[in-house]
């Protein structure tokens, strides 16, 4: 390498010769650096498949509020006793090995003019990339009477770890003849069969413990679900009795809850219940919206394409945070969002080849004892917005032979995706 002395650096300054400044040895050595926020299915994944296809060209760190995920998807297998809580939950060990910074800290703020993330502990991590991908934050305030507070005694669990295993033991404490109260999210949340498969598993356990003079009702300010029908099918073949799903046009609308009470008001009734599980509003994670990502929907727009923010040519925003058109917020989605951000990243830093972005989905839900069924698409970009190209749904009236199939592919794609994520 050809040195340069102090005098001569200082000249060149001078003399404003920018593109000359640093010799081209050193500059070659400076990698673009691209910082991640989120170690979920979209973060993990995304920032996994930078590294590894970047032959280490790009500096990518990883920024996780914990030192581990435990992922939402099959944590209702959880609480039906078909998985474990350690089963679910993932290290970034196999990240770090394959050449990703991970560093543990709340990002809790983005300054886009300098690229600077700043973190709780008062650090802050440059960026010539930024992808973001938090996940949601929940309105607590979109129920009357329900909070962060409630939380503990009403258990969301619909961020998982802490609050899966908050609710797996109230489930566990129940007592014969005590009920179940759940009040499922309005639209646009994260996994929209997630719900009512929590309801099946939630049943199992039930049934399975002997408690079948319990029930669980459902009070659903929505008025129709995803796969509504398999579901109900579902309950009435292997739960008669226990379940109870009252819409808005039966409730009439939900006033509010009372957690020490155990109450859900509604303009029909109060339902009362041992347990309550409350799933409010949803938004995207605050950094979001703390980073001027997001709009009036509480969501961040993206440019169908490439994932990357529409407020922000340097930023991408994936995962449950987007508004991706027709794809719903799901671990699957996800993953798939972020091969095609990782693509136009390395595009954006190195130069390579972009291709059309593909993206694809399927949801599994569990109902009983390997009765499994799926929903899902596949996706492409048109007129600038992700629209669905094919789709395929279970069908009512499937033999057990089938259902036993589709259970054992969820199993497969299960441990596939989360070796995806999380290497």
């Amino acid at each position: 390498m050809s040195k340069i002395s102090r005098r001569q650096f200082n000249a060149l300054l001078g003399a404003g010769v920018a593109t000359i400044a640093v010799p081209m040895g050193i500059r070659a050595q400076t990698k673009p650096k691209v910082v991640v926020i989120g170690g979920g299915a979209a973060g993990a994944t995304t920032a996994r498949y930078l590294a590894k296809d970047s032959d280490g060209k790009i500096d990518v760190t990883l920024i996780s509020a914990s030192e581990n995920y435990t992922t939402c998807f099959f944590s209702n297998l959880y609480l039906g006793d078909f998985r474990t809580l350690e089963s679910i939950t993932h290290s970034y060990d196999n990240l770090a090995a394959e050449g990703v910074t991970v560093k543990i800290g709340y990002a809790q703020g983005i300054d886009r003019a300098k690229k600077m993330v700043s973190m709780a502990d008062g650090s802050s991590v440059a960026y010539d990339s930024l992808v973001v991908a938090p996940g949601i934050d929940l309105k607590y305030d979109s129920i009357e009477g329900y909070s962060e507070e409630a939380a503990e005694i009403a258990p969301h669990a619909w961020q998982a770890g802490a609050q899966t295993s908050l609710l797996k033991s109230k489930l566990d404490a129940l007592q014969n003849g005590q009920n179940i109260v759940m009040v499922p999210p309005p639209n646009p949340y994260r996994c929209p069969p997630g719900p009512y498969e929590r309801v099946s598993m939630m049943a199992h356990t039930l049934k399975t413990r002997g408690l079948t003079d319990s029930k669980i009702l459902v009070i659903d300010p929505k008025p129709k679900f995803s796969k509504q029908g398999l579901f109900q099918e579902g309950w009435d073949k292997h739960y008669a009795g226990m379940v109870e799903w009252y819409g808005p046009d039966v409730h009439g609308g939900i006033q509010g809850v009372d957690v020490n009470a155990g109450t859900v008001e509604t303009d029909l009734d109060t339902f009362e219940g041992a347990l309550l599980n409350i799933i409010p509003g949803q938004m995207a994670g605050a950094i979001a919206s703390e980073g001027g990502l997001t709009n009036d929907t509480g969501f961040c727009p993206i440019v169908a394409d490439s994932m990357r923010s529409t407020e922000d040519e340097s930023i991408y925003v994936l995962g449950d945070a987007s508004i991706a058109g027709a794809m719903p917020k799901s671990g699957f989605s996800a993953n798939s969002q972020a091969k095609v951000a990782a693509m136009n990243v390395r595009g954006d830093l190195l130069g390579s080849k972009v291709f059309p972005a593909k993206f694809s989905n399927t949801c599994w839900s569990l109902i009983a004892t390997e009765d499994g069924v799926k929903v899902g698409a596949q996706y492409a970009v048109e007129d600038g917005k992700i629209a669905s190209t094919s789709t395929f749904v279970s069908q009512t009236g499937e033999d057990e032979a089938l259902r036993k199939t589709t259970y054992e592919e969820s199993l497969g794609w299960y441990s596939g995706i989360t070796k995806d994520i999380f290497g």
